[in-house]
């Protein structure tokens, strides 16, 4: 029996309360005892000891196969009755004995699909996202008995005469929160811990070929809900498969494997021990990836059977060589698999080594997550997304924060991932009611079963994973004497794995130090300190909430500088929103709040790499950079500096292909040789040959490296790696022409100057704006391509990033989102040479407070063009900490095509902007605009010299590859670093009022805003964590000198 199991009683009893005095005065009570899901002394009620998870099969060649549909298992999981009442004291709660014709008759009961969610499949009050608060009253161990909804499944399976004989084993892989279960009128028992096995013996109670009934009635809520506060949607339901084992009668119980490397890791010690019911006689074999035997032993055993054998140099499994044997234990009737990696985790010097060398954790933290069935994740869908992160250079996952599907495992071991395996807890939701948190139930000694029962769940399950290289003791639940009470078991289990707890501060119970959102300044004094034996990882960091994350590199950089610095897992992987429609109809990705769910924490569920469909962000295409098993160091001679990132390969899987890209030009270059046999972490030298020896201005050395051949995870050709580095410094602005003809200048209505001549366009500057408000061309068939003043903007749409730190409220607080542009005093005059020139001098300032930007800005008009130079300086009290930009912005009609060239083709801001490369691109203005599901700032193409903005045509990856659309207008910044441009049919004030895309959408405009900015300031993490850092803030302070030609 597990931990606490108690003899079989009423299903919602634990203990019966006397309730009696005399036949006259008898008192009657409601409910007649406590729940079992509000009883803290019944965690289990006739489950089955913990086990490793495998599948029995009846011989070695069907165990071979790993098919799990020839194994001795039957799934239950598929079509089920359903029936949802508001609290488990309502409804047919004896509906446990009802005949399940009649109830599949009844128009009271529903189908449900199992697994799932019953929120994500219409039934109940919805999906409600809180990221720490209970949505209950608080009161551990107690939920309301009133507000709990109760989800009663019933479903029907045959057995036939030969399963007799056998231990029938009733297998739920994940039931949210707590359940009981009935078969054939028979109560089997309870359990509790939504995201841990359950298993239960139901042998006595089954019927050989005809039809039994399986009865499962699951609470919303229960005692152990107070440590399951994970940062999520609050959902129930049996959300993983259900399986009916039918161990044979004598079976393996239990299997773990253990692989010890010796000191001069050349030979390897292989362990095994297996549990069986009955004497047996077993083999055991180890196969190698072709399927050769490299051990073979038979032993007798009683209970428990040990093998031990050395093995000489075998092939070792990391996340980089995932080489599996396979395992194959035997008897009379009964055969078991398992994939076996021989890898050896330990601390050498205070440094986390795997195989005995240091390693780089490049990981993700990851939720069970499907956008339309919640936590109930099918297996193409886990598989995509291991794939996806093998394809973007992640390296490691933490499964925050509770045990995963146990599929994934098998992938990480397959594909190669490193595994921070979490157990099922969290509880900062008793932290932020009052008093010590840590009293509820962390330190509380009446919790410690429930607490080391969730880290044996944990252990037993998973042992067997070579890709598991860490145990976490859960997230975010304080730290107590209960917390040392699961490392204390862990490590009576186990003691070839470090354990994690960020939690626990001091890393007491823990062997590893633990930190979230520390700021690249923090984790470098970290590193720094002169004594220590322990290493440091972020847990969490560069919190990927909408338009970010910015400054991934740097916290990689002193990753790989610091020995004592393991890595990190960006928060997190995927959003969580839910696929939902509004009351037109039309589609949307949900957040807290969406399904009328109050308390909510809004769209905090929005913060992941990958959008809700799980389909990359701008962010994990930067982390992917950031993290780029290849880094270009720097450029000498006609060679180039690389360095090898991999902990364990070589490069010589890879390929490497340069070009040189400037302007509108692009000269393919060839393959070159990458130095064999490159070791981990060191460095070489690439040559590369027949380098032109002239070159345009704003040369680019791009290089691209590639897999040679396929993988299980990639094609050939897929990229891994890139570098560039400028060849050769860009162009000043031109001087302009002369006009050819003199300018007719003139004012009009006493306050627009009209400036005009032949072969020229015409512009329109209005005097009392200061602002350029017209330019007609007289080949645009529209007239005036301008819809808007140009004029100097200061604001973006605040990013996520920017609303949860102080920038976002600092530019609040001093209303910078109601700046407007005031004229103080404008001029123009006509030069000798026919140029006309307008100054403006103006005050930008919003209302209230006195803070102001003031400017002079020369407008001249020369040919085809306009020379623009600023010159702006801040004045008065309470300036914000910050601009958001420093540029001019306007709108234009008719433009559906950009060009530019700087980085590209993707988003980027100037810290995150690592994965986009200089080159020259095109685009139409819709794919410029990238769509994130809460709307806010996007779009930014940096670093740029010109762009132009055309009528459609196009849609070709360059310039030179497409039949250009007439150019409307092209802005040149010359040598000025950092400029960036965007070009989207949404103005600010759209992108900052709308909540969901579908709002956004209503507002898109049919002409294009453009800005054009000479600074834009960085996105930072500050949703959660360390805000801009100060090399990228745009900082208020200062004063400006900028120059733009348009033409």
């Amino acid at each position: 029996m597990s931990g606490r199991n108690i003899p079989a009683v009423h299903p919602s009893c634990s203990s019966t309360l006397p309730i009696r005095t005399s036949q006259t005065d008898q008192l009657h009570v409601f409910p007649t005892s406590t729940p079992d899901w509000n009883n803290l002394k019944v965690i289990h009620r006739n489950t089955l000891p913990p086990r490793a998870h495998f599948h029995l099969y009846e011989t070695e060649k069907d165990a071979l196969t790993r098919d799990v549909a020839r194994s001795k298992a039957q799934l239950l999981s598929g079509r089920w009755l359903f029936r949802l009442s508001k609290f488990p004291l309502e409804g047919p709660t004896d509906f446990w004995n009802q005949d399940f014709d009649a109830l599949s008759k009844s128009s009271e009961w529903n189908h449900i699909q199992v697994p799932g969610m019953w929120q994500c499949q219409g039934f109940g009050k919805g999906p409600q996202y809180t990221n720490i608060n209970f949505p209950w009253p608080v009161n551990p161990p107690y939920v309301p008995i009133d507000d709990n909804e109760c989800g009663r499944y019933v479903t029907r399976f045959i057995l036939s005469e030969k399963d007799k004989d056998h231990q029938l084993r009733l297998r739920f892989e994940g039931v949210d929160s707590a359940f009981t279960v009935w078969v054939n009128d028979h109560e089997v028992g309870y359990s509790q811990g939504a995201r841990n096995p359950s298993e239960f013996d139901i042998t006595p109670f089954v019927n050989y070929d005809e039809r039994n009934t399986l009865s499962v009635e699951v609470y919303q809520r229960c005692d152990g809900s107070y440590i399951e506060d994970q940062d999520q949607w609050w959902l129930s339901g049996i959300f993983r498969d259900v399986w009916l084992h039918k161990f044979p009668k004598t079976h393996f119980q239990d299997l773990h494997v253990q692989t010890i490397q010796n000191e001069k890791y050349d030979t390897w010690t292989f362990r095994v021990t297996a549990k069986v019911n009955h004497a047996a006689d077993v083999s055991l074999q180890l196969l190698d990836a072709d399927g050769k035997t490299v051990v073979r032993k038979g032993r007798a055993g009683e209970s428990i059977v040990h093998f031990e054998t050395d093995i000489h140099n075998p092939h070792t499994w990391t996340a980089e060589t995932p080489y599996l044997y396979t395992l194959i234990l035997s008897m009379k009737g009964c055969a078991v698999t398992q994939k076996v990696g021989f890898r050896q985790v330990e601390l050498i010097d205070g440094v986390f080594c795997v195989n005995g060398e240091p390693i780089k954790l490049r990981g993700v933290n990851r939720h069970e997550h499907h956008p339309d069935s919640g936590r109930a994740v099918p297996y193409a869908w886990l598989k995509r997304d291991l794939l996806l992160m093998k394809q973007h250079n992640i390296n490691a996952i933490r499964t925050s924060h509770y045990i995963n599907d146990p599929r994934l495992y098998d992938l990480a071991d397959e594909l190669g991932l490193w595994i921070l395996d979490e157990c099922d807890l969290e509880c900062h939701g008793l932290f932020v009611v009052g008093g010590d948190g840590n009293s509820f139930a962390s330190n509380n000694p009446d919790w410690e079963e429930a607490y080391v029962d969730r880290a044996r769940q944990m252990v037993m399950r998973d042992y067997n994973h070579p890709s598991i290289i860490l145990w976490s003791l859960g997230n975010e639940s304080g730290h107590g004497r209960n917390h040392q009470a699961m490392y204390d078991f862990i490590k009576s289990v186990d003691t070839s794995r470090p354990i994690h707890y960020e939690g626990d501060w001091n890393a007491e119970s823990a062997d590893i130090i633990s930190r979230m959102y520390a700021s690249v300044g923090d984790m470098e004094n970290y590193a720094r300190e002169r004594e220590w034996n322990k290493p440091v990882v972020l847990c969490e960091y560069v919190h990927a909430m909408g338009n970010g994350p910015g400054a991934i590199k740097e916290y990689i950089e002193i990753f790989y500088r610091y020995p004592r610095l393991m890595g990190g897992f960006v928060w997190e992987w995927a959003n969580h929103g839910l696929r939902t429609k509004n009351k037109d109809g039309e589609e949307y990705m949900a957040y807290g709040g969406d399904f009328g769910d109050d308390p909510n924490d809004y769209n905090f569920v929005m913060d992941g790499l990958c959008f809700s469909n799980h389909t990359p962000t701008p962010g994990l295409i930067e982390y992917k950079k950031a993290t780029e098993p290849v880094q270009v160091l720097d450029f000498e001679d006609g060679s180039v500096r690389i360095v090898n990132r991999y902990d364990f390969l070589s490069l010589d899987h890879l390929r490497c292909r340069w070009r040189i890209v400037a302007g509108r030009s692009h000269l393919p270059g060839l393959e070159v040789e990458i130095p064999k046999g490159l070791k981990p972490h060191t460095s070489a030298v690439i040559k590369i040959p027949n380098l032109p020896r002239i070159l345009s201005p704003d040369s680019h050395l791009t290089l691209e490296f590639s897999y040679a051949e396929a993988t299980p995870w990639c094609e050939t050709g897929h990229v891994v790696a890139t570098g560039q580095i400028r060849l050769s410094p860009p162009a000043n602005l031109p001087l302009l022409q002369s006009p050819t003809y003199p300018f007719a200048a003139k004012v009009v209505n006493k306050t627009v100057l009209s400036i005009s001549a032949p072969l020229s366009p015409a512009w329109e500057f209005d005097l009392t704006q200061g602002a350029l408000t017209s330019w007609i061309r007289p080949s645009f068939e529209g007239g005036n391509i301008l819809t808007e003043p140009l004029r100097i903007d200061l604001y973006r749409a605040q990013t996520d990033n920017d609303r949860g730190c102080d920038f976002g409220r600092n530019w609040t607080d001093r209303r910078l989102h109601q700046m407007k542009n005031h004229l103080i005093q404008a001029s123009w005059n006509q030069k000798s040479d026919g140029a006309v020139e307008v100054m403006v001098k103006g005050r930008i300032a919003p209302p209230v407070v006195n803070w102001a930007l003031e400017h002079t800005t020369t407008y001249l008009f020369s040919r085809d063009a306009v020379h623009i130079k600023v010159r702006a300086k801040p004045t008065g009290y309470g300036l914000p900490r910050a601009w958001a930009r420093f540029g001019l912005t306007t709108g234009i009609m008719g433009c559906e095509t950009v060009g530019w060239f700087g980085r590209g083709p993707g988003e980027s801001y100037r810290d995150k902007k690592e994965s986009q490369l200089v080159g020259t691109y095109e685009r139409k203005v819709d794919e410029l605009f990238t769509d994130y599901e809460f709307p806010q700032e996007n779009g930014n193409r940096c670093d740029v010299r010109w762009v132009e903005f055309c009528e459609g045509g196009g849609g070709g990856r360059g310039i030179s590859r497409r039949r250009p659309g007439k150019r409307l207008l092209r802005a040149r910044f010359g040598t000025h670093e950092g400029a960036s441009f965007t070009a989207l049919h949404y103005d600010t004030k759209s992108l900052e009022e709308s909540q969901h895309p579908y709002e956004l959408h209503k507002k898109k405009r049919e002409d294009t805003v453009v800005h054009l900015d000479w600074y834009h300031h960085g996105l930072g993490t500050g949703s959660c964590g360390p805000e801009t850092l100060p090399e990228y803030t745009l900082r208020a302070d200062q004063e400006f000198e900028c120059e733009i030609v348009l033409d």
